[in-house]
């Protein structure tokens, strides 16, 4: 299994933090979601766009603005794509797994 590794820091000025939480700014799943969606796209032989499928996720512990994380990717050998975020102390944040969408 190939692994790839990619940063993202979160924007401080992240849309989603408008309601999730105003007293203490917390990333929605579904934006940790949305990144290692984006950057499954960009491994070699992967496309972006519509079909890709959440097959699970855990999410550990909460990230708030301006955190740098380290997100980690590998193919499995059924071609699922697992992921882990890795918060500056070494914590993992978030894992799962997705499914790229079906060849054509």
């Amino acid at each position: 299994m190939e692994r790839t590794e990619f940063h993202w820091t979160v924007p401080a000025d992240h849309p989603a933090f408008a309601g999730h939480f105003p007293a203490r700014p917390i990333v929605p799943g579904v934006v940790l979601l949305d990144q290692a969606l984006l950057f499954a796209a960009r491994l070699p032989g992967r496309v972006a766009g519509p079909g890709w499928q959440v097959a699970q996720a855990k999410f550990f512990v909460p990230v708030g603005p301006s955190q740098t994380l380290r997100f980690v990717l590998q193919t499995t050998p059924r071609g699922a794509i697992a992921f882990s975020a890795v918060d500056e102390e070494g914590r993992e944040v978030a894992a799962g797994s997705l499914l790229p969408p079906a060849a054509p």
